[in-house]
C-alpha cells in the first residue's frame, strides 16, 4: 500500500520524508507509548501474587502497547487537518503526506485488534476489556472534546492512568485498591505536565482550533495555579501507596523528593 498521499503541501514546508519505522514510530507516539509500556509493567509486578509470571507480563506489555499505538493511530488519522496547522505537528506521517490516511487509519486498527486479542487470549478478558476502554474513550471521548471543551485535559489525563490498572488486572485477574492508588498517582501526575505544555505550545493549539486552558487564560495565572495545586496534590497521594502497604521507606523518601522538586517547578511556572 502507498504511503503517499493525495493531499497537497506547501513544498516550503515539507520535511525530508523519514524511513518506513520512524514513520511508524511518529504514528504511534513512540516515546508516549512506551511510557505506557512502563507503567503497565509496574501495575503487573505490583498486582503479582508470589513470583511474577514473566511470560504473562511480556504478552500484557506487548499488548498494551499495540493498543496505545492504535489510539495514538487513530487520533492522528482524525486530526491530520488539523495537525497540518500547528508547526509542533505538521510533519507528522499523515498531514506531511508521508502516509496516507487509509494506510494510517487502516494500520492503526490493525495494531488495536491484535493488542486486544493478545491480552483476551494470553492475558485475560479484564485486561483486554481496560485495554479496549482505553482505545474507545480516548478516540471517541478525549479526541472530539480537545475542539470542544478545556476539560479535555481532565479526559486524556484518565485515559492515561489505565495502563498500570491494565497490568494489575493482568497479574491478579481483578482491580484492587493498589491499582486505583497506582492510577490516581498518574492521573494527578499528568496534569501540571499537560498544562505546562498546553501553555508552551497555545498558540500552535489556537492554530489547531484546539480548546485549552491557556487559551482562556492569557496571564497564565489560572493555569500556574491549577499546576500549583495538582503538583501539591501528588504527595498525600503517592503517599497512599505507603499506607496501604504497597510500598515501603524508600518508596516514601522518593515519592516526597519528587513531588516536592515537581510542586517547587510549578511555583517557578507560577512565579515567572
Amino acid at each position: 500500500m502507498s504511503l503517499m498521499t493525495s493531499t497537497s503541501h506547501d513544498p516550503a514546508l515539507a520535511a525530508p520524508r523519514p524511513g518506513v519505522w520512524r514513520q511508524y514510530a511518529e504514528l504511534t507516539k513512540a516515546r508516549l507509548s512506551t511510557l505506557v509500556v512502563v507503567t503497565t509493567a509496574i501495575g503487573f509486578v505490583m498486582g503479582s501474587i508470589g513470583a511474577v509470571d514473566w511470560l504473562r507480563l511480556l504478552w500484557t506489555v506487548v499488548g498494551t502497547g499495540l493498543c496505545a499505538g492504535c489510539a495514538s493511530g487513530l487520533n492522528q488519522a482524525i486530526e491530520h487537518r488539523r495537525d497540518a496547522c500547528m508547526p509542533r505537528t505538521r510533519h507528522r506521517p499523515v498531514p506531511s503526506g508521508a502516509m496516507s490516511l487509509r494506510h494510517a487509519a487502516l494500520a492503526s486498527a490493525v495494531m488495536g485488534y491484535v493488542g486486544l486479542t493478545m491480552l483476551g487470549v494470553l492475558v485475560n478478558l479484564g485486561a483486554a476489556a481496560l485495554a479496549a476502554l482505553t482505545i474507545a474513550v480516548y478516540v471517541l471521548v478525549y479526541t472530539p472534546m480537545k475542539t470542544r471543551s478545556t476539560m479535555n485535559t481532565l479526559i486524556g489525563a484518565v485515559v492515561g492512568a489505565i495502563p498500570p490498572m491494565i497490568g494489575w488486572v493482568g497479574a491478579a485477574g481483578e482491580i484492587g485498591p493498589g491499582a486505583w492508588i497506582l492510577a490516581t498517582i498518574l492521573f494527578i501526575w499528568q496534569l501540571p505536565h499537560f498544562l505546562a505544555l498546553a501553555w508552551m505550545y497555545r498558540d500552535d493549539y489556537a492554530l489547531g482550533g484546539f480548546r485549552m486552558l491557556p487559551m482562556h487564560d492569557p496571564s497564565g495565572e489560572i493555569t500556574s495555579r491549577v499546576a500549583v495545586l495538582t503538583s501539591l496534590l501528588l504527595l498525600p497521594v503517592s503517599l497512599a501507596a505507603v499506607l496501604v502497604g504497597l510500598a515501603g521507606l524508600f518508596y516514601a523518601i522518593a515519592a516526597v523528593l519528587l513531588a516536592g522538586w515537581m510542586a517547587l517547578l510549578a511555583w517557578r511556572f507560577h512565579a515567572r
